[in-house]
């Protein structure tokens, strides 16, 4: 068994390479080491703010601040915070505004050794209202903006604090409250498979560790200038503390409110050095390039929430410097960074999709079957890690908690999450994803991965976005439904699509149905909400013929079974069984009732020379099936 210690070293030699060119070109960096986590966040920002009290610590369209400012701030409100001891609480949640409110609200949080529960305002009213009573939150932290949203989810029940309501007279000199790094620090609420939230705790020492982990592999120093796009998600908080604990520079952009517009002309005036976002954000940055625009200073690109594809990976070659590199990876709220994947200008990908890349600093991978045995290389399994720097838990929540974390059995401090990702390893230790466990179905028998699929989808260059779910029909079966969204001015039909495909895997991984969209449904960390995904529509799909109505009478029967049959209406006599989404089973269900209909036995495999209702008539008018 590999010792967690020599876990960093297992990367290959050109992945070394093309991270060690991860360098700011006028920057200094000073690394982050294992000794710094026995101390807490708040002590790691203020040894910042006393090397750079005069550095922009967070700049916004409404806000600038140095650390300095920030620092004092925070501290005014954490004096505030601790004024309110009646409260009897340890948990306080945060309705505030995007960027410098939230950022302020945290770290006075942090100072008043309380468990920070961010909000997002953009979610339902009902699903914050479930995350403020789980959580116990005995205040709520908020500002104009959201006073009265913050008013009407607390009641009669929590009381408020506006933070532009602290008394400037209060002292501004750190509190020096003495925090232990085993402190809890904030709670992040994330989608269950049931549909309620769970709340994932983390600590101060998880927060460093996080912070570190990334700062060693992207060399993060004081002279960056980082993007925070996401709202209020635990991507946000990583990004947050990723550039306060190392001096670095922070610029928030809404752009659920600004859109993808903006941000070219942003980055260069901002001269951003390293940008964060979802794959689905990125691409539709992407988008608003002309090509002619220019990032000198862009020396990172870090997709994140979503599998990046080897498109993605073409974009950015197209539009960023030579020397700028593109991190893929993979992470979840339970475990932190995972693994991390480099790609350069000259790196090739040999695999079907992009890997996720080699084990970050103090986490071990393990690919597991379904009896918790580890698989060969080669061969997928559940991705597990093994490490000292996982979540505490779930908040409240300790069946879930010993039923998701088991203790190593070798000793030590280490536990071991199973994430519900399913993997497969190279020899040398670099991990491709290959979609969730719960996203694995059998479709008439067979077993499939509809990561595999999306992925498929994804290499059409008509195609932006992808997502396949498996839907059951009115029969109890489940079939394949893709959502895609073109790319611009890129006609998609699914007589091209479904042509595709069978071209590249056999027909029971091929959709059933395709249901093109303007934009895929996101949850608010940017990954695609599944749920929030329509009903496959029973009218006609977007086929490449012309719409021909049934001419008689033979026609118009088998036309009213064919309706009956695929739930599509309605259906022209020149449409393809299979492209309104037929299969095999269907087919069955197809001749039973046109024995029934017409009285007549029809071999099923008719249906592969006539998969038209023109010339399934013809036949049937002709007995063209009849034995010689």
């Amino acid at each position: 068994m590999v010792k967690m210690s020599t876990m960093s070293k297992l990367i290959a030699p050109e992945q070394r390479v093309i991270r060690d060119k991860c360098f700011h070109p006028t920057g200094t960096f000073l690394g982050f080491n294992i000794d710094q986590l026995e101390h807490s966040v708040v002590d790691r920002f203020e040894r910042q703010v006393s090397a750079y009290p005069d550095r922009i610590a967070v700049k916004s369209m409404v806000h600038e601040w140095t650390y300095a400012e920030l620092n004092k701030a925070a501290n005014r409100l954490a004096r505030a915070i601790e004024a309110r001891q009646e409260l009897g609480q340890t948990t306080i949640a945060l309705l505030l505004e995007h960027g410098a409110p939230f950022i302020t609200g945290m770290m006075a949080s942090l100072k008043a050794a309380r468990i920070v529960v961010p909000l997002d305002s953009s979610y339902p009213h009902a699903r914050i209202a479930s995350s403020l009573e789980d959580s116990q939150a005995g205040l709520i932290l908020t500002d104009s903006q959201n006073f009265s949203l913050a008013g009407e989810l607390a009641g009669h029940d929590i009381p408020l604090l506006s933070i532009e309501s602290i008394n400037p007279k209060l002292s501004a000199e750190n509190i020096g409250k003495s925090i232990s790094p085993d402190t809890l620090s904030h709670i992040v609420y994330t989608s269950g498979s049931t549909g309620q939230p769970k709340g994932v705790i983390q600590s101060h020492t998880n927060i460093l560790h996080q912070a570190m982990t990334y700062t060693n592999a992207l060399h993060i120093c004081a002279e960056d200038r980082l993007t925070l796009l996401a709202r209020v998600t635990g991507q946000a908080i990583n990004t947050i503390f990723l550039a306060l604990l190392n001096g670095a520079s922070l610029f928030p952009l809404d752009v659920k409110t600004e859109g993808a517009s903006p941000l070219a002309n942003w980055f260069i005036g901002q001269e951003i050095t390293i940008y964060t976002s979802s794959s689905p954000l990125f691409r539709n940055f992407m988008d608003t390039l002309t090509g002619v625009e220019e990032f000198p200073r862009l020396r990172v690109v870090r997709l994140a929430s979503q599998t990046v594809s080897k498109k993605d990976v073409a974009l950015y070659r197209s539009h960023f410097a030579q020397d700028c590199i593109l991190v893929n990876g993979l992470s979840s709220s339970e475990t932190g960074r995972v693994a991390n994947y480099f790609i350069d200008k000259q790196a090739s990908i040999d695999t079907p999709t992009v890997p996720v890349g080699y084990a970050a600093e103090d986490k071990k991978i393990l690919l597991l079957d379904d009896d918790g045995e580890e698989v060969g290389f080669d061969q997928i399994g559940e991705i597990a890690v093994r490490s000292r720097y996982l979540s505490p838990g779930y908040w409240r929540r300790t069946d879930l908690t010993q039923a998701a974390y088991q203790p190593d059995h070798e000793g030590g401090g280490e536990r071991i999450y199973r994430m519900g990702d399913m993997g497969r390893i190279s020899p040398d230790g670099c991990i491709e994803h290959m979609g969730r466990k719960d996203f694995q179905v059998k479709v008439r028998g067979y077993r499939v991965e509809v990561a595999e699929i999306e992925t498929k989808l994804l290499d059409f260059d008509g195609v932006k976005e992808a997502v396949v779910v498996p839907v059951e029909d009115a029969s109890g079966n489940l079939r394949l439904v893709a959502y895609v969204v073109p790319a611009q001015e890129s006609p998609l039909t699914v007589t091209s699509l479904r042509a595709a495909l069978l071209e590249e895997m056999p027909i029971h991984m091929v959709p059933t149905a395709f249901v093109v969209m303007e934009a895929l449904p996101q949850t608010p960390n940017g990954k695609v909400d599944r749920r929030a995904l329509p009903p496959a529509p029973e009218q006609r799909p977007e086929l490449e013929g012309e719409f021909i109505a049934p001419r008689d009478d033979v026609e118009r029967q088998l036309t009213s079974i064919w309706e009956e049959v695929l739930e599509v209406r309605p259906v022209g006599v020149r449409d393809d069984f299979f492209e309104l989404g037929g299969h095999s089973l269907l087919a069955s269900q197809l001749f039973v009732q046109i024995r029934r209909v017409f009285g007549e036995i029809v071999p099923e495999n008719t249906l592969l020379k006539a998969p038209t209702v023109e010339k399934l008539a013809q036949v049937i008018s002709s007995h063209e099936w009849s034995p010689d």
